[in-house]
């Protein structure tokens, strides 16, 4: 029954991307395949991602695309050492605190009810229920109330 939910949004929160996988599985393993779904007008610059995300297929991927990846590195456990070929990845700090964007999306997502509490027991109508969500939240954005 457990679910983990993987997005890729743009910098202002509108969701790309969705893509549901078992709740053991991976984030990592996931990550060409939830880009691979992306559809965008034009090529990302930059990509912002969360600690589980830091491994050297991922940046090696973003790198062959020329899309600099803003990834902190995983902290070790205490007596280990990295062991790295070249210079280390320097993480754009003023650049990694816009990754709330995506944050803020999940949470808004958690407002709806159905989602907050996975209603649905199948994996593909708990996709269905996310993706409505984000087609609500594409809406939204392209037609704001302001009348």
């Amino acid at each position: 029954m457990t679910t983990k939910l993987h997005v890729v949004c743009d910098g202002n929160g509108l969701p790309l991307a969705v893509y549901v996988t078992a709740g053991q599985r991976s984030e990592s393993a996931q990550f060409e395949t939830v880009c691979g779904l992306v559809e965008a007008p034009r090529r990302p610059t930059r990509l912002l991602a969360d600690r589980g995300y830091d491994a050297k297929r991922i940046r090696a991927w973003l790198r062959a695309r020329r899309i600099r990846a803003v990834i902190p590195e995983r902290k070790l456990p205490a007596g280990k050492t990295r062991r790295r070929r070249g210079r280390p990845p320097v993480l754009e700090k003023a650049q990694y605190a816009r990754r709330n964007a995506v944050e803020r999306l999940v949470g808004w997502l958690k407002e709806h009810r159905s989602l907050a509490t996975r209603f649905d027991k199948l994996a593909s109508s708990f996709l269905a229920m996310v993706k409505l969500a984000c087609i609500r939240r594409l809406l939204r954005a392209a037609f704001p109330d302001t009348a």
